[in-house]
């Protein structure tokens, strides 16, 4: 009996020091806006309850440009200190050689999910993140103002302006000296090229460079776009716009001083919530085209994955973190909670995501006009060719030179940075 108890506490010792030797201490970065980081703390507080491994959030910066500089230093440096990182889509073909191959670890899954997001984070066969969320830009608009002036949702951008111009001079006529037209994301940094890539491309004015290789941008019609937003800046949008990101819109727009916003999805459940003054008041619809031949309405295509460091400590444990964040459990409530766009083509169609984020049913049509940023062509250079894209776009704005001006010599620039290729 003696020799009996002794073995089972022997054994139980044995399993205690072999799970804690098992629990790993995982950390993942986050630059998420609204509740988003509340989000991913109450699903990683699921994972730990699951697995006993322990995940500390290390915050980012919000804007997604300085994020990936950050990313480029400590992967640069080898830093084991993170062990997960948020992606945006378009730097899988720059950070593949930082971040693990989820080819065989994720072989089960990967067919739950589009195709063509799964090659998006695929670079020389290497599947080098999960995807997370998809994202595609709609034109948030205030149906309430719409209806009290008549006026149809616009279809072009002229017609968006026209109408947001009238309805905002109408609200300030009734008291309301707050009111603007509309509100988009005008800072110098990687938004601004979201924005001023759906301009150029709604107006016929291609994709800054072709998927060739072939550097597009100084065209007529893309210079006619961005003269069309710059002529924006202090009429129907606030000076102010100039310095906006995702949540400087969100503000203006969620306080109900604006009749349209460029925004992406995550901004509807937090418009809707309870605290916001436009809740209940307001829709969405594609963003608009332009004129000309080749208009059409287009939305830059948005989303975020989770890679894994392969300077990691604990990869195996990160792996599944990595895992557990892209999986159809977490993508459905981030679904229903934080209004994100699965990447996963059986949730919309989900009876509990489509009562709670009824829009996404409509979404469809938005991602279908969906354009990608040129990373694929650019390879490695795409950050440096997004920056020199969005300084010339923010000149216009700013006054600093016509569009035509500034995109000579953006043209100029980025023959200078191909060489002899990309």
């Amino acid at each position: 009996m003696k020799l009996n108890k002794l073995l089972v506490g022997l054994l139980a010792s044995v399993t205690l020091v072999v799970g804690s030797a098992q629990a790993a201490d995982l950390s993942i970065v986050s630059g998420d806006t609204g509740n988003g980081l509340a989000f991913l703390r109450s699903q990683l507080d699921k994972f730990e309850a699951d697995t006993g491994n322990k995940v500390t959030i290390v915050p980012m910066p919000s804007s997604t440009s300085d994020q990936f500089g950050q990313y480029k230093l400590w992967l640069a440096a080898g830093n084991t200190d993170i062990d997960v990182y948020q992606t945006d889509v378009i730097w899988a073909p720059q950070l593949a050689d930082q971040f693990l191959d989820l080819t065989e670890a994720a072989k089960d899954v990967v067919g739950n999910h589009f195709p063509s997001i799964i090659e998006s984070q695929t670079v020389d066969g290497k599947l080098v993140a999960m995807p997370a969320f998809t994202d595609a830009p709609a034109l948030f608009y205030r149906k309430d103002l719409l209806e009290k002036y008549s006026k149809p949702v616009p279809a072009t951008w002229d017609e968006m302006a026209a109408t947001a111009q009238e309805i905002m001079d109408g609200e300030r006529a009734a008291g309301n000296a707050e009111m603007y037209g509309f509100v988009f994301q005008g800072n110098a940094y990687e938004g601004l090229t979201c924005d001023a890539l759906e301009w150029v491309k709604s107006n016929g004015g291609g994709q800054i460079v072709e998927a060739d290789g072939t550097i597009s941008i100084n065209n007529p019609q893309a210079a006619a776009a961005i003269d069309r937003a710059a002529k924006w800046i202090g009429t129907i949008s606030p000076e102010g716009n100039l310095a906006y990101q995702e949540e400087e819109s969100r503000g203006v727009w969620q306080l109900g001083n604006s009749v349209f916003m460029r925004n992406w999805p995550y901004a509807y459940a937090l418009g809707n919530s309870d605290d916001s003054a436009v809740k209940g008041k307001f829709d969405v619809a594609p963003l608009p085209a332009g004129d000309g031949e080749g208009a059409r309405s287009a939305a830059t295509l948005g989303g975020w994955n989770v890679a894994v460091s392969k300077y990691s400590s604990d990869p195996e444990e990160a792996i599944k973190l990595a895992l557990f964040l892209s999986s159809t459990e977490v993508q459905k409530e981030r679904a229903i909670n934080q209004s994100n766009l699965p990447t996963i083509p059986s949730l919309y169609e989900d009876a509990d995501v489509l009562a709670a984020s009824p829009f996404m049913a409509n979404w469809k049509a938005i991602f279908e006009q969906a354009v990608p940023r040129p990373s694929a062509p650019t390879k490695i250079k795409y950050n440096e060719v997004s920056s020199l894209f969005w300084s010339a776009v923010h000149n216009t704005l700013s006054g600093n030179g016509t569009a035509a001006e500034n995109l000579e010599g953006l043209e100029a620039d980025l023959t200078d940075l191909k060489g002899e290729a990309w």
